[in-house]
């Protein structure tokens, strides 16, 4: 006998529910960076200072974060 298969309709709500979460997820921790940009901003009394050198080190970052959770996803 093979291996029983869930329902495909339950197959797609816990993958569409992951990927919803992990977008709020997201969209949340990114507000919350800008929000903390925006305060340090206000209180220096100057606009914030975005350049290539501060892109590159916010994707390593993120790309750092992401290999970890991809690291703890297989224990």
């Amino acid at each position: 006998m093979g291996v029983k298969q869930p329902p495909a309709k339950s197959r797609t709500s816990w993958k569409t529910r992951t990927l919803l979460f992990s977008a709020l997820l997201g969209a949340l921790t990114g507000l919350g960076a800008g929000y903390l940009m925006v305060q340090r901003a206000e209180a220096e009394n100057r606009p914030p200072q975005l350049n290539a050198k501060v892109g590159v080190k916010l994707g390593l970052l993120v790309l750092g974060l992401l290999r970890q959770v991809g690291q703890i996803l297989e224990e």
